[in-house]
């Protein structure tokens, strides 16, 4: 088998589509194909999502509606260029937007507002904060601190009826202020659905060392820019609806390194790639529309056992961090008869230490943590597991100008239940790509891959860490379109 009877079909195991749908914010795959080509050479890429992705509410959520597709399509471009100037050293730059997410929700469900409707906290509690509320004046009433304060009124003249009275209003001055604030609160909530979106870019500066024919080492560093929008609006973020985030876009650096094994003969080639976290230190400008009433009416707040370091607090500014994870990948192929290669490709993404939490949004969290169980305040979006995924399939030589492929993957996902803003757990996809050579030199290829997306069961971040959630996601699924022209010189 020689390499020249392979060479198009092994320029087929890359399609622009191969991250197309993945856990968490995954996109692109991050892959090092481009770089690994012989020679000098340049591609670039286009991929196009369309998902379908529906549920309805479900778990702790007082109603059962329906929620209607909440994943907007998006797409995303890819570009690399590699040269090789001796036979020994290589240089590449490789473009990619490797993480993002888009959705928004409409319709008639509990990540839409609601105006008149919705409350800062859910009716249940209300109600249960209100009934407890009477008991604990109840409770007092019968106190001998009431009969003492109702006698000394009674010396100064009241009847006992008027002492009775004035020492009840008295004992219910902080419940009726802490329900008079909530309902101020319930009237300054949010307009619209709930939105995401979040894109990045990456650009890599790579170097190869090639001590033989048979051996690449390469390492680099990598600059990514960062940038998004979140707006939490309907009953399932409660105090948060009406929670706006914009991330002005801002840039980090990180690195990667790997090291690749080939046999050109037989079209064998193997590359392992680490690729580091990158930290963004960002001002995240936020708003809460609930805030101005929360700062006119103290009793809300401290109504709700909030301490009052805590509410100053709430009122503070800061920095945010976001760190995008570390990422190891896996490429294989080799050719098994004339013509054929099999590829595969295993990548690991560590979600499960990610997370976002914008400054304010962590201090209100924490002020606010132990009505919901979480006294030390909770994250706007993160993850329970660390995503691993699969990709295999079979390129073959069709004509001389022609080439085909087909690949089968599967995605673990990033736990579940899984955050409010990307609820599908993992997926299976199958997929096609053509590619056509008019020349040796140069080839433009296409490709399609259908995923059948994994059911979840989304939590909004006060829930996360936990068992409970607010809305169910089945029998969901995406189509993903990729086109690509590569160059050799």
């Amino acid at each position: 088998m020689k390499l020249k009877t392979l060479s198009s079909a092994i320029l087929l195991t890359s399609l622009p589509v191969t991250g197309a749908f993945a856990a968490a914010m995954d996109r692109s795959g991050q892959s090092m194909s481009a770089f690994l080509q012989p020679g000098n050479y340049f591609e670039a890429g286009l991929s196009i999502l369309d998902p379908d992705v529906s549920g309805k509410e479900a778990g702790t959520s007082e109603t059962r509606r329906h929620v209607s597709d909440m994943a907007d399509d998006y797409y995303f471009p890819s570009a690399a260029l590699k040269i090789q100037a001796n036979e020994n050293f290589s240089f590449g730059l490789l473009y990619d937007q490797p993480f993002g997410a888009k959705a928004e929700y409409t319709g008639n469900n509990i990540f839409v507002s609601n105006p008149g409707k919705d409350t800062v906290l859910a009716q249940s509690s209300l109600d249960k904060m209100a009934a407890d509320g009477k008991a604990k004046i109840e409770a007092y009433m019968q106190s001998d601190a009431a009969k003492t304060a109702i006698g000394t009124l009674m010396q100064q003249g009241m009847t006992q009826q008027q002492a009775t009275q004035a020492v009840l209003t008295e004992a219910s001055k902080p419940l009726v202020a802490l329900q008079q604030g909530l309902a101020a609160a319930n009237g300054a909530l949010g307009t619209g659905g709930t939105k995401v979106k979040v894109d990045t870019q990456n650009i890599a500066a790579v170097f190869g060392y090639q001590p033989t024919k048979n051996w690449n080492v390469y390492a680099g560093g990598v600059y990514q820019t960062i940038k998004g929008s979140v707006q939490l609006r309907g009953q399932a973020y409660s105090l948060y609806n009406g929670y706006d985030a914009n991330i002005k876009e801002t840039g980090g650096w990180g690195w990667l390194v790997g090291a690749a094994y080939q046999i050109p003969e037989i079209a064998l080639k193997a590359s392992l790639t680490y690729r580091s976290e990158i930290d963004h230190d960002v001002n995240v400008k936020e708003d809460l529309s609930v805030m101005s009433i929360l700062a006119a009416n103290p009793a809300i707040l401290t109504g709700l056992g909030v301490s009052a370091d805590k509410i100053a607090a709430m009122n503070s500014n800061g920095k945010t961090t976001i760190t995008t994870p570390q990422s190891v990948n896996l490429d294989f192929q080799t050719g098994i008869m004339a013509d054929t290669v099999a590829f595969a490709n295993l990548r690991w993404v560590n979600w499960k230490d990610f997370s976002i939490q914008p400054y304010k949004f962590g201090k209100v969290s924490e002020a606010i943590g132990g009505l919901v169980n979480r006294p030390n305040g909770f994250n706007l979006v993160e993850y329970s597991d660390d995503q691993w995924s699969v990709t295999a399939g079979v390129g073959r030589k069709l004509t001389e100008k022609w080439a085909g492929n087909v690949s089968v993957g599967w995605d673990s996902g990033a736990g579940n239940p899984v955050s409010t803003l990307g609820p599908t757990e993992g997926y299976w996809n199958v997929g096609l790509g053509l590619q056509y050579s008019p020349a040796p030199n140069y080839f433009i290829a296409g490709g399609v891959k259908y995923f059948w997306l994994g059911d979840a069961k989304a939590q909004t971040g006060a829930q996360a860490g936990g068992s409970e959630y607010v809305a169910d996601f089945q029998d969901n699924n995406a189509i993903a379109y990729g086109m690509k022209i590569g160059y050799k010189f």
